[in-house]
């Protein structure tokens, strides 16, 4: 059965293990993330420039590098489990989190005002005593 993938048997596994280990470290990290959004996070049209340490240009460059050159490792990686068994849209996900792109901000305003993510987004911080997003009008 395995076969069309063109993968060993033993890789197969390998990469099912490791879904489960994103599909596991998602379900714990989300609850954090998420909380810690500021309140007013979107209720500005527009946003500053990211907050990176400004004593050290070098370290904000190598911050920088190795977070996108993870993200598109996550990018390669979604890509590939949305077609080998995985959570690829999840993956891709993060990848798209990390990333840094011109309208990121007005990506993830969008996506968050989706009625659905809006609510349970809202419902896990009501969970954890924090108040909703308010998004802009």
């Amino acid at each position: 059965m395995l076969e069309w993938i063109g993968l060993p048997k033993e890789a197969v596994w390998w990469v099912v293990i490791a879904s489960a280990c994103m599909f596991g470290f998602a379900l714990i990290a989300v609850l954090p993330l998420v909380i810690r959004i500021p309140a007013d996070y979107f209720a500005y049209p527009h946003r500053s420039g990211a907050e990176y340490p400004r004593r050290h240009s070098w370290f904000r460059w190598i911050w920088l590098i190795a977070k996108n050159m993870l993200a598109i490792g996550f990018l390669f990686f979604g890509a590939l489990m949305l077609v080998l068994p995985g959570q690829g849209l999840l993956t891709l996900l993060i990848a798209v989190t990390l990333l840094d792109f011109p309208g990121k901000f007005r990506l993830q305003g969008w996506v968050v005002s989706r009625r659905g993510v809006l609510n349970s987004i809202n419902w896990l911080r009501k969970q954890r005593g924090k108040g909703s997003l308010v998004l802009d009008q």
